[in-house]
């Protein structure tokens, strides 16, 4: 059994770390995991009546404001509106303890007066650190000694006792500010992705006896006929029954330009209608949607964590300790040597300031919220942080040819006649023999009649010949339309018309004689060659693996100047091909649509799917592109790579800079002000360095 719970009053990301492995520890718990940005916790194993309340007891021995309550669908909303307030009246104390601050700096520095200064400082303290001191007093009786409030508290006092004022209330100054930034950073990137559920309708207009009545969506059932009006957003996917209008799919599949769609064309739920008023009939109920299918994807993804981020979990849990053990010997025993208590008890109340790792912790998943949050915005979905992780890493991208480069549907690429016939008047003649016909190549030539108006006689005859075409009798004469094999059974040679045209090809004959070909073939998507260009100027190797013909793989890679082509091969040999990439150029990624799709998809290093292909392959994908078009590839490595590389900076900078201040603390040369910059205000800069990811224009 698996429930979801909400945390109220979780500030800290250590603690939250902290709470997540208590409560994974719990007998009968198989797993715990804590979505930190989301205020999300998910617990599966034995969960009974006490289960809640055990929970509650762990959290709070680390953190004891926390409350774990079940979650509730209208939570996030809820809980963004209260983080919002929280924040306004967090700025009122705060502006209030600058005003004192920046007081008593002035009044200690251009008056002779000595008691006025020290009055506004523990004024400017008292009214910046009440929460930290609050929470330390509260957190001690709960047996918590080593939390970050406790060890600021410790920190800030011990300053005051050694008569530097300034910096104690500097410092708490600068923790209050880093918490207030955490606190707009977490809720920015949660918006990014708590946004999509904020897509779903609440409400559609359902056909019940000859009427439309308005009915809450999770009523909706499939098969139920809906009304959907101009401006209103499509509460299930659906077929459209009758009408046709403009809508907006960018909030599904970040394609700004509006769709057309006429009665028989598939609709996503989350769209806009965005003209006239047209009938949709559900193939799914609300939960079963799409737009629900992605909020629940991406928020499952912003809770599953990259080696990365298990790394610096564990870290953390060892870096504390470590810190404050080397403050209480620093403290002591260069005192004892020098006599000088005062100097390396400054220093050991450095080394107090720095000793939370809150920022490290909350820096990295930040880092990938942010790619998850900006990527769901541009139709992507990654089914978690390591998928990103491992794109990122990834030198080569395959891709299966049919439905994923191209469009997957047959058209009419070529009409060829071979003496004084017109092409429009060969095509017309194969058109007319071929209506009856359910081959999805001889539906092609048909369709193209229809949308350039040609117009198309009925056969005398008509009798379709498996494998090979049709025979037909049309105005008296003898039609033949078909393959090179049927046209050799009869006799008629179409050799001497010169090379083969890549794609499948109906040759016509009349009375004997052939009068031309018409080629029909897949078309390329139209951003596939943008695609494999800019993934080629990135340093990506490029690979086609498809089970079609190699002839038209390879013309088709030869268009789009792909590295690597390999027609003709099973799911099987798609693996083997995966696998000798792999040992050639590293990580591989395969990208398919189709069912036979699913185990090369498992068995890459990271797979992606395109949203039109099969459930397959979109369940065996790790990453999934909503708008099926190849530059979304493009899209998606770009934000891998920005995702790793922001989350290597922010480790990077905040170790070097914890770790210049303790070298300069354990070498004489202690500085609470640079001990602050290194806690909180390498916080902030962390924090923003990682929300600056969700900036869309860097990816279009």
């Amino acid at each position: 059994m698996t429930k979801t719970y909400t945390i109220n009053n979780l500030d800290c990301a250590h603690c939250g770390a902290k709470i997540e492995s208590l409560i994974s520890d719990m007998q009968g718990i198989e797993s715990a995991v804590l979505n930190f940005p989301l205020k999300k916790l998910s617990v599966t194993g034995e969960i009974d009546g006490d289960t809640l309340e055990l929970i509650n007891a762990l959290a709070q021995a680390v953190e004891a404001d926390v409350e774990i309550v079940p979650f509730e669908e209208n939570e996030p909303a809820r809980e963004n509106s209260e983080k919002e307030e929280s924040m306004f009246r967090e700025i009122i104390p705060l502006a209030v303890g600058i005003i004192l601050f920046v007081s008593a700096l002035l009044t200690e520095k251009f008056t002779g007066i000595k008691i006025l200064p020290l009055l506004l400082f523990i004024s400017a303290y008292l009214v910046l650190g009440f929460n930290v001191i609050k929470s330390a007093v509260k957190n001690i009786g709960s047996g918590n000694f080593f939390d970050e409030n406790f060890l600021m508290t410790i920190a800030t006092i011990g300053a005051f006792a050694l008569g530097e004022y300034a910096e104690a209330v500097g410092v708490v100054l600068f923790f209050r500010i880093g918490e207030l930034f955490e606190e707009y950073a977490v809720s920015k990137s949660r918006k990014a992705i708590t946004g999509l559920a904020g897509l779903k309708a609440d409400y559609a207009d359902v056909l019940v006896n000859g009427e439309y009545i308005r009915t809450p969506a999770e009523n909706i059932k499939v098969g139920d006929i809906l009304r959907i009006k101009a401006g209103e957003r499509i509460a299930v996917d659906g077929t459209v029954e009758s009408g046709e209008s403009r809508i907006d799919t960018s909030a599904v599949n970040g394609e700004p330009v509006p769709l057309t769609v006429r009665t028989g064309d598939t609709i996503m739920s989350g769209c806009i209608n965005l003209s006239e008023s047209f009938t949709l009939r559900a193939s799914a109920s609300a939960d079963e949607s799409m737009i629900a299918k992605i909020a629940k994807a991406v928020e499952d993804a912003s809770a599953s964590k990259p080696k990365m981020d298990r790394f610096i979990t564990r870290f953390s849990k060892i870096y504390t300790p470590i810190v404050i053990i080397t403050a209480l010997l620093t403290a002591i025993i260069p005192s004892l040597i020098t006599g000088n208590w005062s100097k390396w008890i400054y220093s050991a109340l450095t080394f107090l300031v720095i000793s939370c790792p809150c920022a490290l912790v909350l820096s990295v998943p930040l880092a990938y919220f942010s790619g998850i949050g900006v990527a769901s915005k541009l139709g992507i979905l990654f089914k978690g942080g390591s998928a990103i992780e491992i794109l990122a890493k990834v030198k080569t991208i395959a891709f299966d040819k049919t439905g994923t480069l191209t469009n997957g549907s047959f058209n009419v690429t070529e009409i060829k006649p071979y003496s004084d016939i017109t092409p429009e008047n060969l095509i017309k003649i194969c058109a007319s023999c071929e209506q009856s016909s359910t081959h999805p190549v001889a539906e092609s030539i048909v369709k193209y009649c229809h949308e350039n108006s040609i117009a198309m006689v009925n056969p005398e005859k008509s009798t379709e010949l498996a494998g090979r075409g049709i025979s037909a009798s049309l105005n008296g004469c003898s039609v033949l339309c078909g393959n090179e094999r049927l046209m050799n059974e009869n006799n008629i040679s179409v050799s001497e018309y010169g090379e083969k045209a890549t794609g499948s090809v109906v040759y016509v004959a009349v009375n004997g004689k052939a009068v031309g070909m018409i080629t029909v073939s897949d078309t390329v998507k139209k951003t596939s060659a943008d695609a494999v260009s800019a993934l080629k100027s990135m340093g990506i190797r490029t690979a086609m693996l498809t089970g079609d013909k190699s002839e038209n793989a390879e013309s088709v890679a030869k268009f789009l100047k792909i590295d690597y082509v390999k027609g003709d091969l099973l799911p099987d040999g798609k693996l083997a091909e995966i696998e000798k990439m792999r040992e050639k150029h590293g990580s591989v990624m395969f990208i398919g649509d189709g069912i036979n799709d699913g185990p090369v998809l498992a068995g890459a290093d990271i797979g992606g799917a395109m949203q039109n292909g099969s459930d397959l392959a979109l369940e065996a994908a790790d990453t999934v592109f909503m708008n099926s078009e190849p530059e979304s590839v493009v899209k998606a490595k770009k934000i891998a790579d920005r995702t790793l590389s922001v989350a290597y900076q922010n480790i990077i900078f905040a170790l070097v800079i914890k770790a210049v201040v303790l070298v300069l603390g354990l070498v004489g040369h202690p500085n609470m002000w640079l001990a602050v910059f290194a806690d909180s205000g390498t916080a902030m800069l962390l924090i923003l360095n990682s929300i600056k990811i969700l900036s869309t224009k860097k990816y279009r």
